[in-house]
């Protein structure tokens, strides 16, 4: 058979080394070793995957609950359970704060706090933090891909991953292991789908224009992903057909991988046999942050709340039917007749003012079959799997928002609840982990993108004096050395901080009474301010800067410009 001129191209294009390719165009390099590498390593993660991602389908099924038949109720302790973690979760604010590293950079990173609450509204990090909490407890841990900028809005753009559509590496603990790297993914990726449209305003595909589609592929992630939560949906399988005209789309592998010594993503399409994206990394780290709720140590996958709560959800649903069906025996009775009174069955169907005639003395004629009704051992199990599945996740029903059946005084439900708070305080904390590396890629973003003496960006500041714009530019937001980057939960850090505030005010009234005119009263009450939640600027307004510390800040500049 006779090869195209695209797979003549492919066959007989020369080898290039790896540093002949450094100094060739990405769209005119050789990549055939490239593929080689790509195709082995998602082989392999396709292959170590797959059970996983079927077995999150079927749970996907329980949790939605519409894949059960028509005739039978399904139980959701499964959501009820999830929801209940997740609100919390979701509802308790992880905040950032900024703080530098040399001094004279309060200013800085207190822009840095600004522009960060301004640039949450346009990064929807309120949707995004939602999706990225729901597959973290969900899933077991959560992704969220993080090295896109848009440069309209001068803002970064987040991209929660599709753990369903995700593979990796076997080996790996974590996206990046630890600081030194170790237990990191050597590799890993997704499969998305794009228009030649998508792709031209990327501006980072190329040998785009020509792409065919290669139909049904059976290690299609997409696809099969596709099917799999269309049959949690509860609407069988549902073959996907394809478009015409510029909304058809191709489906791209997106993998990350090491190539040539650096770490680099590259796309692939048709059948992942064409390279498409080209894009070397500028960093040793993934630009993925992953979000565990119950990480283990050593352990990728850690615990999810459908660990937790699967076979008990199957347990009560069987029960429940099982019960259900028994409640409609005894709706539907049966009878016992003396065949030897009672000669003619059809005397006795029912109907009004109807005589049946029996042979001898009536009594004894017909009597009810005695059936089993419902133990109770059934509610003793139901109990024992409704209080495991409520420990397991700290997530009692005073917490689902449910009274419970037993009395108990406000000092219990109080007790309870404090206890349960602390228990979800540790998953915050865990997930202040993933926020830390969030706000990180986030400044790292602004100071590879962010170019000096080009771009400005103004942000809405609520300052003491009403609402504000303030005009940022690069020296504004970046410092020589890079922030410390501080996450504390809301709730947390409401509670801490007004701890401090009362010992500390009651510290400075003993100051005063044994010092008197000696003690330093104006730094008491800056401390005080900002204890009690005041900005910088609102500070400032009720204590201007003296004469001292005006002079200081001018020298702070003068050596920030190395004068």
């Amino acid at each position: 058979m006779a090869k195209t001129k695209k797979e003549d191209s492919k066959v007989e294009a020369p080898k290039e080394t790896k540093e002949e390719n450094k100094n060739t165009p990405p769209k005119e390099r050789d990549y055939s070793e490239l593929i080689k590498q790509v195709k082995s390593e998602y082989k392999l993660a396709y292959d170590f995957m797959k059970p996983k991602i079927e077995e999150w389908a079927l749970r996907l099924k329980l949790y939605n609950n519409q894949k059960r038949d028509k005739e039978a109720i399904g139980d959701p302790l499964m959501f009820t359970l999830h929801q209940t973690v997740l609100a919390s979760l979701y509802s308790d604010q992880l905040m950032v704060e900024f703080e530098g590293r040399e001094e004279g950079d309060e200013d800085t990173a207190e822009s840095l706090d600004n522009l960060a609450k301004y640039d949450e509204d346009d990064m929807e990090k309120d949707i995004v933090d939602y999706e990225w909490d729901w597959d973290a407890s969900f899933f077991g841990r959560g992704l969220l891909l993080f090295m896109e900028y848009d440069r309209k809005t001068y803002t970064p753009i987040p991209e929660v991953i599709d753990p369903m559509t995700w593979l990796r590496d076997e080996n790996a603990k974590s996206i990046n292991g630890d600081r030194r790297g170790r237990g990191a993914m050597r590799y890993g990726g997704r499969e998305i789908r794009l228009t030649e449209n998508e792709m031209r305003s990327a501006g980072v595909y190329f040998n785009f224009d020509d792409l065919k589609d290669n139909g049904k592929d059976a290690e299609s992630l997409t696809d099969r992903n596709s099917e799999l939560r269309t049959e949690a949906q509860g609407l069988g399988s549902i073959s996907r057909k394809g478009v015409d005209g510029e909304n058809k789309d191709f489906k791209v592998l997106e993998w990350f991988t090491t190539y040539g010594g650096k770490k680099v993503l590259v796309g692939l399409a048709e059948g992942r046999s064409q390279v498409i994206r080209y894009t070397e990394l500028d960093s040793n780290r993934w630009p993925i942050i992953d979000r565990p709720i119950y990480p283990m140590a050593h352990d990728w996958d850690g615990v999810s709340i459908p660990d937790l709560t699967e076979d008990k959800q199957r347990a009560r649903s069987v029960m429940q039917n099982l019960g259900m069906k028994g409640v409609k025996a005894g709706l539907h009775p049966m009878y016992l007749y003396n065949t030897n009174k009672i000669k003619n069955r059809a005397d006795l169907n029912f109907e009004f003012n109807k005589f049946v005639g029996v042979d001898g003395e009536p009594s004894g004629a017909v009597a009810p079959m005695q059936t089993k009704t419902v133990q109770a051992e059934v509610k003793w199990i139901f109990d024992i799997l409704d209080t495991a599945a409520q420990r397991a996740t700290s997530s009692p029903e005073i917490q689902q928002g449910v009274q419970s059946d037993d009395k108990r005084t406000l000092g219990e439900i109080q007790l309870v609840s404090s206890k349960a708070d602390t228990r979800y305080s540790l998953s915050a904390k865990i997930f202040g982990w993933s926020e830390k590396r969030f706000w990180r890629q986030w400044y790292k973003l602004y100071k590879k993108h962010f170019k000096d003496k080009i771009d400005e960006k103004s942000i809405r500041i609520n300052g003491a004096m009403g609402t504000q714009w303030r005009k940022l530019t690069r020296e504004n937001i970046i410092m020589v050395t890079d922030p410390d980057v501080a996450i504390e939960s809301k709730i947390i850090s409401d509670q801490k901080r007004l701890i401090k505030l009362n010992i500390f005010r009651a510290y400075v009234k003993d100051v005063i009474a044994t010092s008197g005119n000696s003690a330093n009263l104006r730094f008491a009450l800056k401390k005080l301010g900002k204890l009690s939640g005041l900005t910088k600027d609102e500070i400032d307004r009720l204590l201007p800067p003296n004469t001292d510390e005006l002079i200081s800040q001018e020298e702070n500049g003068r050596l920030d410009n190395n004068k």
